[in-house]
């Protein structure tokens, strides 16, 4: 039987209250997504809400160079039905080379968008997405995870 969970969080813009990220610390990979995420509130406190996606994006891949966080940009994944490709899937960032990294500026984060995460974790094959919208002063993200059980 499969699971999804999706772990949804609100924060505002100040990058030290990490510790209460996510409310337990049992999370999986939750030192690498509250990372991230700090990576994010500085990046929006530097560049400013409302830009197009592709700055956010660029900035990241900056300050996790900056970090000594690896990070891989636009990477390619195929998709596959019953074994044959169909199409590929480019995630905009994969960070500490297992969290999926969706950059945003839209309205809010919706069932849309917390679904193609569900999708793009299952044709990574990675555990933990986020994803961050950088549409206002405050940050939007959301945390998800894939889980497998038997």
């Amino acid at each position: 039987m499969n699971t999804d969970k999706m772990e949804t969080s609100f924060s505002a813009v100040n990058p030290r209250q990490s510790a209460s990220f996510c409310g337990s610390s049992d999370l999986l990979l939750k030192s690498e997504t509250e990372t991230i995420i700090g990576c994010a509130f500085d990046v929006l406190n530097e560049l400013g809400h409302g830009l197009l996606e592709k700055p956010y994006e660029n900035a990241l891949v900056v300050e996790f160079h900056l970090r000594s966080i690896r990070c891989e940009q636009q990477r390619r994944y195929e998709v596959l039905y019953k074994t044959v490709k169909v199409g590929e899937y480019v995630p905009d960032l994969i960070a500490f080379g297992c969290v999926v990294v969706d950059t945003k500026v839209i309205e809010r984060i919706t069932d849309h968008e917390l679904g193609q995460m569900l999708n793009y974790l299952k044709i990574t094959g990675h555990p933990v997405g986020l994803i961050l919208n950088f549409r206002r002063a405050r940050l939007e993200w959301k945390r998800v995870v894939k889980t497998n059980h038997g």
